[in-house]
């Protein structure tokens, strides 16, 4: 049995972290989700309260899954991991049954569930969590309260910190099919052999006042009193979806200039702002400097948005922007960037880099070669989130051996007694 219960806790507990990070990274993609539920539900009330709960669900689950892999405060640990689980789980059941959002969000992008999977994953992670509950006073944490109490503090401050600086800027690691890297032709292409929805076709009849339906196996050839009403197409198996779908570029002048601009030998700037209304002067200024830049260096500059033909007008009017926006569904520009407005550099579709408003380029930074420019930033950032992963992962090492290294040691003493 102690064996079991430091295996749960050690289970559950890397689960917390886990969601509890990739939530963190990502701030907005759970403030969506949230948004999507209350939508979902009829509570577009509490679309305020989104943002702050997905901060509040994000920090609980990282520092609670600390506090287990620690076993700090393993009282109040098991009571919280407990009521977050005897919640999650009937309300997942009811999302699986009335499937309002396919997506469950509990992963953030780093792993879809369906509604159903997630329901049978915390399932799995209630059945661990009460034998942790169960076994909650068979054994003490040899460590002070005041470390157990710095321990999840510092726990909470790191979770915060994360949070915050990826809403700040943009996600220290993108899970999304935009990443940096990302070629945007190639998410949006359907793999050969890639299996196809399946529809069942209903065709409604009229006879005698009455309307009934029919599909190929009863359809009533040979009666020829029916009289043709209406027919639909039900979706029965869901097909193949590419990472990247529903992604156009257009504008009433223009037309669909998609494939131009992803085909495009040279460099393109994408200003990405899903509500044009929301920019500010100062980000305005600075989106006209690059504009300005980029046509006397001959790189493309467009906007894509959401906002109407009105909103364009208006707002290219009052800053005198020397470019042109075109229209993008509004859930493509939240998926493609974390920021309103956030600007995107690709070639040839592949995804070289992207700013948050924040961290705009002045224009002197971007001299020479732009792909040397990005390749080089990106480089730096990934080594210190290389050496980051490796520190962290050889102390989480370091810890679990030492905790076993204890049990066993505690065991064999009970033993000789």
């Amino acid at each position: 049995m102690r064996i079991l219960q430091f295996v749960s806790r050690i289970f559950v507990g890397l689960i917390f972290i886990f969601s509890g990070f990739v939530k963190a990274v990502d701030p907005m993609g759970s403030t969506f989700k949230f948004t999507d539920y209350f939508l979902a539900f009829g509570l577009d009330g509490l679309k305020e309260i989104a943002f702050p709960l997905a901060i509040l669900l994000s920090t609980l689950e990282f520092t609670l899954g600390m506090a287990l892999i620690f076993n700090s405060r393993k009282n109040i640990t098991a009571w919280l991991a407990l009521l977050f689980m005897i919640f999650f789980t009937p309300l997942t059941f009811i999302l699986a049954l009335t499937n309002p959002v396919t997506d469950c969000g509990c992963f953030g992008d780093a792993l879809i569930l369906s509604n159903w999977e997630t329901f049978g994953k915390n399932i799995i992670i209630l059945a661990f969590t009460l034998v942790i509950f169960f076994r909650r006073k068979k054994d003490d944490n040899q460590h002070p309260v005041w470390e157990q109490n710095l321990l999840i503090g510092f726990a909470l401050c790191i979770s915060v910190w994360i949070s915050n600086y990826s809403y700040g800027h943009l996600p220290l690691i993108d899970f999304r099919p935009y990443h940096i890297g990302a070629n945007i032709s190639d998410g949006m292409k359907i793999p050969d052999g890639a299996p196809a929805s399946e529809y069942r076709s209903i065709l409604k009849y009229e006879k005698d006042g009455v309307v009934k339906e029919f599909d190929e196996t009863n359809y009533p050839w040979q009666d020829t009193t029916w009289k043709y009403v209406d027919s639909e197409q039900i979706k029965i198996k869901e097909g193949y979806t590419p990472p990247i779908h529903d992604f156009s570029i257009s504008n009433d002048i223009d037309g669909d200039i998609t494939n131009m601009v992803l085909n495009n030998e040279g460099y393109s700037f994408l200003l990405i702002s899903k509500n044009i209304s929301e920019i500010d002067d100062e980000t305005a200024s600075k989106i006209n400097d690059l504009a300005i830049y980029s046509l006397n260096n001959n790189i493309q500059f467009i906007g894509l948005t959401s906002s109407g033909n009105r909103e364009i007008e208006a707002f290219k009017s009052s800053h005198e922007l020397p470019f042109d926006f075109y229209n993008t569904d509004e859930i493509q520009l939240k998926t493609i960037i974390r920021s309103n407005p956030g600007l995107v550099f690709i070639r040839k579709g592949t995804i070289l880099d992207k700013w948050h408003f924040r961290d705009f380029p002045e224009a002197k930074q971007l001299q020479g070669d732009l792909a040397a420019y990005s390749i080089t930033k990106h480089q730096t950032l990934n080594i210190i989130l290389f050496i980051i992963s490796i520190t962290s992962t050889l102390l989480l090492l370091l810890v679990l051996f030492s905790l076993i290294r204890i049990r066993f040691a505690g065991a064999k003493n009970r033993l000789r007694l």
